[in-house]
């Protein structure tokens, strides 16, 4: 856990004061967004491609947007935590890459929403570590 907390605080040196969208640090490949006080970062292999990996980062900012009603920022986000749970679950599972389809990840999102009645007891049984694991389960397992 160690090692992760000070992946993520070089990670964030690094891209905190540049205008880029890639970063290559550690042997991994980095791309990453940021809107207001909210940086999506999304991490892969140096093996992986830069390109699959912008539209899975575009994918997830432009169904949070949606989700969050073009508030992508900290406040929203942790508010809406559980929402932005689904759109994760919908991107990604296990390091794979579902879908990449902003309209695609809301149709179901939305789906998902009706159909599971969220309350406010499923939003508190998840965490923030949730959102950080399956970010970081683009990472190649060693």
């Amino acid at each position: 856990m160690k090692e992760q907390m000070a992946f993520e605080k070089n990670v964030f040196n690094k891209t905190s004061r540049t205008d880029s969208e890639i970063a290559f640090f550690g042997g991994m490949t980095i791309v990453y967004k940021s809107s207001i006080d909210l940086f999506l970062y999304v991490v892969g292999s140096s093996h992986e491609n830069e390109l699959m990996l912008m539209s899975v980062l575009t994918c997830l900012f432009e169904s949070l947007n949606h989700v969050l009603r073009k508030n992508v920022e900290k406040r929203w986000l942790l508010e809406n935590m559980d929402g932005a749970f689904l759109v994760l679950d919908e991107i990604v599972d296990g390091g794979v890459i579902l879908e990449s389809d902003p309209q695609q990840v809301i149709q179901k999102v939305n789906f998902r929403a009706d159909d599971s009645g969220l309350t406010e007891q499923s939003v508190a049984q998840v965490s923030l570590l949730r959102l950080i694991l399956l970010l970081w389960s683009f990472l190649p397992q060693h």
